[in-house]
């Protein structure tokens, strides 16, 4: 007997920088459905109070890895939304 695929996983998001500061805080935790990605996520943080400041398609990471919004999450992924970098 195979075991059932969990309904629901657990992240850790990460935000930066402006972002931290207009959300309030600079991490959290969703449960999020099994099959979602990290476009999911970013709409999530963009409907929490102060995110609207969000960009739609943010540069992320899921552990330290940049990835495309399409990008699965699975159970314990740390996701990073990043500002705007620069270099020097």
């Amino acid at each position: 007997m195979t075991a059932a695929a969990p309904a629901t996983v657990a992240v850790h998001v990460l935000l930066f920088a402006s972002y931290a500061e207009r959300l309030g805080f600079e991490s959290l935790e969703l449960r999020l459905p099994a099959s979602e990605t990290v476009a999911g996520v970013v709409e999530r943080i963009r409907a929490l109070p102060g995110g609207n400041g969000l960009p739609i398609q943010p540069l992320c990471a899921v552990n330290l890895t940049h990835v495309p919004l399409e990008y699965p999450v699975t159970a314990g992924d740390e996701i990073a939304i990043l500002p705007p970098l620069a270099g020097g």
